[in-house]
């Protein structure tokens, strides 16, 4: 960990940039793992990925329809419509295929492979279906179809050769590279994965992150309050901010404001953990049991060091690594935008440090302050107000008021307005960087 904690505007506070910098010097990503295909969702690859097989694998229809030779069905027209024999049906996955000749056709099912003989395909509709009317609307089953797949078809248009023909490799080639090291694996990854025939994939594992909220006044959505207490909202948003950054997220309930307790939650969590978070009881209050369960000598491996970061909300902070492998430990306020803020700016970034990946952070623009009057900071701090971005006009406008307690606001806001350090007062127009939360 860093050794000099007064890098920040003000002696004796650490700044925003060196409390993250410490983190991420003692963050590192995790082992990768084979892990099946389902579980890998989320997961980042740590090794190029090539194509096997080409895709696809054979020449197939991408239509329903028949299958045909391009001089059979050349100036056919619904007056004088080319008259083919049908010689069989080629479903998809089909084997033993048909090999089509002068005057014939075969039917032929989207994604079934062209038969021998053939060169192009007519859509269904194109055709009379085999029924001798006029042009069909689709193809009936083969069980369902009295004409089954024998006797004649009327073609109504010409088709040019490979017409509705997927090729062979026209997707991806055999020795093509398929995903690149670093990639985030979801939905379409996974997807093409499974296309090119991998059952597995070695990847960083998804961080396990146990949140921990802390305070005897604490009492579980859905209980009922009694005097003096409020609802546990942190341990939720905080689970719900690990998930939404890639996490395996494990909320544990309220801990009451007893050292010991907290404790021995911590030693039955750090099982399962591969960073722990906790909210409240990190500032100077008599009953501060975060503070007072991890400064106590000798009750677990590693330090975790508490200070006061230059910055607004989000002032009284804790980092270190605890246990036998010295698991990192993040300990956020308790005030519920204090504790969304800081999670936003040093836990986020540690989760995904843990993932391997490079890109750690939100998104961040520049934007014209939109607001009826001059916005205020105190000197010394970098603040981070909850605002609404648009885009189109490139401005972005406070949501509530500065206090730390003001979750509401929270809920409507989709960007951080960072006022930093030196500046005192923003005036409406000017510009700010904005980092952006959704």
């Amino acid at each position: 960990m860093s050794q000099d904690p007064c890098d920040g505007p003000s002696r004796g506070l650490w700044s925003v940039d060196g409390h993250l910098d410490d983190i991420l010097a003692t963050v590192s990503p995790l082992e990768p793992i084979e892990l099946q295909l389902p579980d890998a969702q989320g997961c980042v690859l740590v090794e190029d990925v090539t194509v096997p097989v080409a895709l696809p694998p054979f020449d197939n229809s991408s239509m329903d329809g028949y299958a045909v030779r391009v001089a059979d069905v050349a100036g056919a027209t619904e007056e004088y419509p080319a008259v083919l024999t049908v010689i069989g049906d080629v479903a998809a996955g089909a084997g033993g295929l048909p090999v089509v000749g002068p005057g014939q056709a075969a039917r032929i099912m989207t994604g079934a492979p062209l038969p021998p003989g053939a060169e192009a395909v007519v859509p269904v509709e194109w055709t009379d279906g085999g029924t001798g009317g006029g042009a069909a609307s689709g193809m009936r089953a083969a069980s369902a179809a009295p004409e089954g797949a024998g006797g004649e078809v009327r073609v109504h248009r010409a088709a040019e050769a490979r017409a509705h023909v997927r090729a062979r490799g026209s997707d991806v080639q055999a020795g093509d590279l398929a995903l690149e090291a670093g990639t985030v694996l979801g939905p379409p990854q996974i997807g093409l994965l499974a296309a090119i025939g991998r059952g597995t994939v070695r990847v960083r594992p998804r961080p396990r992150v146990v949140v921990i909220s802390t305070g005897s006044e604490l009492v579980q959505p859905g209980e009922e309050l009694g005097e003096g207490q409020i609802y546990d909202s942190n341990s939720f948003a905080l689970a719900a901010a690990a998930r939404d950054a890639g996490a395996i997220a494990y909320r544990v309930g309220a801990v009451t404001d007893d050292a010991e307790t907290l404790r021995a939650t911590i030693e039955d969590q750090l099982i399962r953990a591969d960073l722990l978070v906790t909210t409240g009881g990190v500032s100077v209050g008599a009953y501060d049991v975060v503070k007072e369960a991890l400064t106590t000598e000798g009750q677990f491996e590693g330090q975790v060091d508490f200070r006061k970061l230059a910055m607004q909300p989000g002032k009284p902070q804790g980092f270190g690594t605890i246990g036998p492998e010295h698991t990192p430990l993040l300990a956020l306020p308790g005030n519920p935008v204090s504790s969304y803020v800081s999670f936003e700016l040093f836990v986020r970034p540690a989760i995904r440090a843990l993932m391997g990946l490079d890109d750690l952070h939100r998104p961040r623009v520049t934007a014209a302050l939109e607001a009826d009057k001059a916005l205020t900071s105190p000197s010394g701090r970098r603040q981070f107000l909850r605002g609404t971005y648009d885009a189109e006009s490139g401005t972005v406008a406070p949501v509530g008021g500065a206090g730390s307690h003001l979750i509401a606001a929270l809920a409507h806001a989709d960007a951080l307005l960072v006022v930093p350090e030196e500046v005192t007062e923003v005036s409406p127009g000017s510009t700010l960087e904005v980092v952006l939360l959704g």
